[in-house]
């Protein structure tokens, strides 16, 4: 069998995307982003990002086929993130995918676009070795998974109990000031502050909760006590040193990611550590990542930035996987689903 050819579409959130693979070869990608329209409310707005999809829909997939110089005819499958995302933003995504593959006759796969983030990563590094681990840290979910076949079988090895990395870096940008989105505001502000300057705690790291949930994650107490202490300044009329905030609080973030992650390697006789997410582009965290993975032996493999957020070729990636697996396609009256567990592949 030649290698498949696969049009990407994604459309969870506020990123209209289509790309093209063939194999592990990336033939185009193209990202127009609704994010400039959300940012003067300090999120994003589901009807806004929408509509901003409806309308970017057939020209940004026109250009992912034209940029690899295709026709819808010359690829051998559809794939469409059907979930987890903003039901609204799925809807126009996945109804827009069922058309063409309708009109072409072509297989189309339903797929779950946070395991998107990890298939993405055999771009750049090949494929898994048995028994990798992935971090996924992205704005609405942190979980770590064991990939046993990418295209079947994945486990959750831990999840998010309340926010998730993302939120509570919006969250705490929100209260320094910072305008949407506030993770790379805090991201260059760390650079130039002490990670110790404030004592940040580490959610679910230590006593019973830590023991109870030992791959698990926390991070609405970490985002309380920093607007405790940014409150207290404040208050005592004190100026908030806003470089050492967020270095503290970037560094207690990555150093939790990292530690839980390296942990579940270990747990797992893992040797491979697979990250993906829109929060993957934080620097703090790829520093910290990549010396973790050095001082346990595990292989560390982040992809390139624009490879974290949000993008066609991670839904191309993993049709793919799924094509070259031989997995029955979806029917094309699957349902989206906005709140798709982990452990489901494609619908």
């Amino acid at each position: 069998m030649s290698e498949p050819v696969v049009l990407g579409i994604e459309s969870t959130c506020d990123e209209t995307a289509a790309a093209v693979v063939r194999g592990r070869t990336l033939l185009s990608n193209v990202v127009a982003s609704s994010m400039d329209e959300h940012a003067r409310y300090g999120g994003v707005i589901p009807e806004i990002a929408s509509r901003a999809h409806a309308e970017a829909f057939v020209p940004v997939v026109s250009k992912a086929l034209s940029d690899a110089n295709m026709e819808l005819d010359d690829v051998d499958a559809i794939a469409v993130s059907a979930g987890p995302g903003l039901a609204g933003c799925l809807a126009v995504g996945v109804s827009g995918a069922k058309a063409l593959a309708w009109a072409s006759g072509k297989p189309i796969y339903g797929i779950n676009h946070v395991i998107g983030h990890i298939a993405v990563t055999q771009l750049q590094f090949g494929p898994f070795p048995k028994d990798t681990l992935a971090l996924i840290v992205s704005g609405g979910h942190t979980s770590l998974l064991h990939v046993a076949d990418v295209a079947r079988h994945v486990d959750v090895v831990g999840t998010t109990l309340d926010d998730a990395a993302g939120e509570c870096f919006d969250k705490v940008a929100r209260l320094l000031g910072f305008p949407y989105p506030g993770g790379p505001h805090i991201d260059r502000h760390a650079r130039l502050g002490n990670p110790d300057a404030i004592n940040v705690p580490q959610g679910l790291t230590k006593g019973k909760s830590g023991k109870e949930h030992p791959y698990d994650f926390s991070f609405s107490g970490v985002k309380t006590a920093v607007a405790r202490w940014v409150e207290a300044e404040r208050a005592a009329g004190r100026p908030v040193p806003v470089d050492d905030v967020c270095a503290s609080l970037a560094s207690s973030v990555a150093g939790v990611l990292a530690d839980k992650a390296m942990h579940a390697c270990e747990q797992y006789g893992s040797k491979t550590l697979i990250v993906g997410g829109g929060f993957t582009a934080n620097s703090q965290l790829r520093s910290e990542l990549i010396m973790s993975g050095r001082r346990h032996d595990v292989e560390v493999r982040i992809p390139e930035l624009r490879l974290c957020t949000d993008n066609g070729a991670m839904v191309a990636m993993l049709g793919v996987n799924l094509v070259e697996a031989g997995v029955r396609p979806s029917s094309l009256d699957f349902a989206i689903d906005s709140a798709m567990p982990m452990d489901v592949i494609s619908v």
